[in-house]
């Protein structure tokens, strides 16, 4: 540690220098890093003119995210994310997104998802019938895809309901496609995804023109109203919106699905015991909302995954002002990391971090050594919105198709990790579909 002349203490600093937000090896810089320097350490990146700290203890993580949130503005990269999403619930700050965020958070209450449950259930229904062709044909699946595509249209359904057809087959193509066929998200992929918001907004127009508000989330954030002005989204907020639940709604659910299949083709004995309770429970008839409660191992199997592969491995930060955290000063404009992927892998919160032992989330989160060790949709305030709308969507999906199938991986390529905005890998994971 070091102390400067106006009395404040600064964390250790890395002293290769490098710019964490845009190092091919972040994962391995970032976890060597922790290793040398602890839970708090700090880079200053060539060309950059502020700190980035890297944080890793529970309490730390605690004050940026809760106690202290309204210091902490999103951070390090969420400039390229608004090329996508625009100024949506992901990307906004301050007002705007406290004002945002009241008038979305209708559309994923309780009731609302459990209204959605027949369609998750159809769409992994369609995905079963699928699954059986390929698997008499021999066909391995691409998981991550196979995962994209149903999630997506669970989505896209769940915002458009009876307009979505229209969306959907546009001069003969679905121009949604692009999310499941083309993997970057880099600007190129911005801008053709971006020009879809004319589609998408010709429905909302037509919507108004014949005074037809269906009781889907498009039409639930219509009829929104801010508390304060009374005044419903402009337009261009509500596209933002929009496109940002399309986004995120469908690839952190499509990655987390992915991961956990993967995983149980690693552990049989988890799968069997899933197999087990989920056949004790639904039999052989179609699941139900009210069945969820009762598939606690289901529950464990999908944190654990969680644990492991967080869909949003990095969470970033800015600090407004001057701050102080574990005894050390963070200057304000200073970018501060939070890893959810290191902070769930760390040997002092979880025993065999590395291992995938979904009993460890057998009593909730009264397992939790500490609260803020296990974040994988975030925390406090701005954690995220649909996790619930996530928890229901995997949980359905398991319970439909483990009965019916399992998976195995063919390692084609070496498993290795890409840490992008998510997380996933960064070679196919191609499965073997097998009956049981």
């Amino acid at each position: 540690m070091t102390q400067t002349s106006a009395n404040y203490l600064h964390p250790p600093e890395v002293e290769n220098q490098q710019d964490l937000g845009y190092t091919p090896n972040i994962l391995d810089s970032i976890r060597s890093s922790l290793e040398q320097y602890g839970d708090i350490y700090r880079v200053k990146a060539p060309g950059r003119n502020n700190y980035t700290y890297v944080i890793n203890h529970p309490q730390y993580v605690k004050h940026v995210l809760h106690t202290n949130h309204r210091n902490y503005l999103k951070g390090m990269g969420f400039d390229r994310v608004e090329l996508l999403l625009g100024n949506g619930l992901i990307v906004s700050d301050g007002e705007f997104w406290k004002r945002q965020r009241q008038m979305i958070q209708p559309a994923f209450h309780r009731k609302v998802i459990t209204g959605l449950t027949e369609l998750i259930i159809e769409s992994n229904s369609a995905l079963q019938k699928q699954w059986q062709s390929k698997l008499e044909q021999g066909q391995l699946i691409n998981i991550y895809q196979e995962m994209s595509k149903v999630t997506l249209h669970i989505v896209l359904t769940a915002l458009f309901s009876e307009d979505l057809p229209s969306l959907t087959n546009h001069n003969g193509k679905n121009p949604f496609d692009i999310l499941t066929d083309e993997t970057e998200r880099n600007l190129l992929f911005a801008q053709r995804f971006r020009a879809l918001g004319k589609l998408m907004m010709e429905v909302v127009h037509q919507r108004r023109a014949e005074n037809r508000i269906p009781h889907d989330f498009v039409g639930m954030m219509m009829s929104a109203k801010d508390k304060i002005s009374g005044e419903p989204m402009k337009d261009k907020h509500l596209l933002d919106e929009i496109i940002t639940l399309i986004v995120a709604g469908h690839e952190t659910t499509a990655s987390s699905l992915s991961w956990i299949w993967y995983l149980l083709s690693q552990n049989p004995q988890a799968e069997a015991k899933l197999h087990q309770e989920i056949e004790q429970q639904i039999g052989g008839r179609l699941p139900q909302f009210s069945d969820l409660e009762q598939l606690k191992f289901t529950q464990c199997v999908i944190d654990e995954a969680l644990r492991l592969y967080p869909p949003v491995w990095l969470i970033p930060r800015k600090s407004k002002e001057h701050d102080q955290l574990g005894g050390y000063h963070i200057e304000a404009g200073s970018d501060i990391f939070i890893s959810p992927f290191f902070l769930h892998r760390d040997q002092r919160w979880w025993s065999q971090p590395e291992a995938f032992q979904p009993l460890r989330f057998q009593d909730g989160e009264k397992a939790l050594p500490e609260k803020y060790s296990y974040i994988p949709f975030s925390a406090g305030p701005r954690r995220c919105i649909g996790d619930y709308f996530s928890m229901v969507e995997m949980k359905l999906h398991l319970a439909l198709l483990i009965p019916l199938f399992k998976l195995k991986y063919h390692e084609q390529q070496p498993l290795e990790l890409e840490p992008h905005i998510n997380l996933r890998s960064k070679n196919p994971i191609m499965m073997e579909v097998i009956s049981k």
